[in-house]
């Protein structure tokens, strides 16, 4: 009898680990399967986290129970590479098994942000836009920190000269998204549309008619930030530059309404007479020629506006009022459509 008891022994053992082993792994399946519940769409890993940390903090949240997190444990013992986190911000769905959050923690595909900095817009605005960022190192104090990611080349021209920062950086910086990921520094950001900016700039200084009044690449940007302002529709922003340019070629001023509201301290949504006469810098009713800066954010059409004017005998334009313009030749031909767009008199 003992003889035939040791002879199945060996089968009895097998039979008993296999049925452990099963055991097992149907428990450590289930285990894995649970459903995890967030609240929230972004999770954060903050360094140093672990599976345990993580496991019991999911215990208090009654998510799990502590013979889970002792399954879980075994289950790493035998697959320890499945317990390397990276730590990182994670967009998660609002229901995911435990296996998968882990497969998603050890992965690194932290959630990516977004920032977009808007054509016409203004530095200020900008600034306002990435300084309330979620996620995001606030490294940069103040716009006027700014100047510490500039890298302006010296023959592009010299930057403005107004004694305020703001206005001296105007239009460095390129409208576009921009993507980031938790912890990403705010510099790099401004730093990538800064070099953004040069690099289309530098595309469409090269592509510029042969005959362009403008004497060096920030010119250009000054010119297309007008452009910008002056008018939405792009299929009009040529005819828009060529009446500056011509402006420009007969030593006529500029007389452009968004340069004199961008210099302007107080103003209050109407230009007035007084504003025209204000003395400021870029009141391009008062003063010849360019202004110091540009006074927006610039799109590429703008540049491109700018750098390949339209070829016209234009030297006027007044709006429509929905959002195209009336373009003449003539200061008479001008005011008639003053009368006709601005003043509602009829035809005449």
């Amino acid at each position: 009898m003992l003889k035939r008891l040791l002879a199945w022994l060996p089968l009895i053992v097998v039979m008993i680990i296999v049925m452990l082993w099963s055991g097992w792994k149907q428990l450590s399946q289930q285990t894995l399967a649970k459903p995890l519940q967030f609240s929230s769409e972004l999770y954060e890993l903050k360094p140093g986290t672990s599976v345990r940390g993580l496991c019991r903090l999911w215990q208090q949240q009654h998510q799990v129970t502590e013979r889970d997190c002792l399954v879980l444990k075994l289950h790493l013992k035998q697959f320890p590479h499945e317990a390397n986190l990276q730590q990182g911000v994670y967009r998660v769905p609002s229901s995911l098994t435990l296996t998968d959050a882990l497969a998603l923690f050890r992965s690194g595909k932290v959630a990516q942000f977004s920032v977009t900095l808007i054509e016409g817009e203004t530095l200020a605005q900008s600034w306002q836009r990435i300084a309330a960022l979620p996620y995001l190192e606030h490294d940069v104090g103040s716009v006027e920190d700014l100047a510490s990611v500039i890298q302006w080349p010296t023959d592009w021209g010299a930057l403005a000269q107004t004694g305020q920062v703001v206005q001296e950086l105007e239009g460095l910086f390129y409208p576009d998204t921009y993507f980031y990921t938790a912890n990403s520094k705010a510099s790099a950001i401004w730093q990538r549309a800064h070099e953004v900016l040069k690099t289309e700039l530098t595309r469409y200084w090269q592509q510029r008619h042969v005959d362009l009044p403008l004497q060096n690449p920030y010119e250009l940007l000054i010119m297309a930030s007008i452009i910008e302002k002056e008018s939405g529709l792009n299929s009009e922003r040529g005819l828009v530059s060529s009446v500056f340019m011509n402006r420009i070629n007969t030593n006529m001023r500029l007389q452009t309404d968004p340069t004199v509201i961008y210099g302007l301290t107080d103003y209050t949504g109407r230009i007035t007479r007084a504003n025209l006469r204000d003395p400021h810098r870029y009141n391009t009713y008062r003063h010849h020629g360019l202004p110091p800066g540009p006074i927006s954010l610039v799109s590429r059409t703008a540049l491109i506006a700018a750098a390949q004017p339209a070829q016209s005998d234009y030297f006027y334009f007044v709006s429509r009022g929905d959002g195209s313009h009336v373009f003449s030749q003539s200061l008479e031909q001008h005011n008639a459509a003053v009368r006709k767009y601005i003043l509602g008199q009829g035809n005449d």
